[in-house]
């Protein structure tokens, strides 16, 4: 079964995310989107129990006002970022909100869930192709394009 978590958060998270500066119609071009397919998720039997650059890692913790908190990584974050398994987990805590000290003992309360993750990349110009092929065979309907600039 698939399941689609946050889809709803889609098109404010592109549009309205007041991180980042809106998109301008010169970017487009530029822009490639990627989707990642989390699969094989598994409970971990502890904290360590995963490997950086392989799992993606979710966590549930109590923070220190009690209040159950989670916070994810996919794959490639750690990696990325080229850290250990230890700093991958405090990153994360502080990513889920936990603000208190960090110990090993802390760190020994965490249920962590693993998962892999297959991810595909389109670049803009990609997407438009496939779009403009699927019209002109009639066989698919290609999605439209959202248009925030109307």
């Amino acid at each position: 079964m698939l399941v689609l978590g946050n889809i709803s958060f889609l098109p404010f998270s592109a549009l309205k995310d007041s991180r980042f500066p809106p998109l301008t119609r010169e970017e487009l071009p530029k822009l490639f989107c990627s989707v990642s397919l989390l699969t094989n998720f598994e409970d971990a039997s502890d904290y360590l129990d995963w490997e950086v650059g392989i799992h993606g890692i979710r966590i549930e913790f109590i923070n220190e006002k009690g209040v159950k908190r989670t916070a994810t990584y996919l794959p490639e974050v750690a990696k990325e970022q080229d850290w250990d398994q230890i700093q991958t987990i405090d990153s994360l805590l502080r990513k889920g909100g936990f603000k208190a000290p960090i110990t090993n003992d802390f760190r020994k309360t965490i249920k962590l869930t693993r998962y892999r993750s297959e991810k595909v990349t389109i670049s803009y110009a990609e997407y438009m192709a496939s779009r403009q092929h699927c019209f002109q065979n009639g066989t698919l309907h290609a999605p439209p394009l959202y248009n925030h600039y109307s």
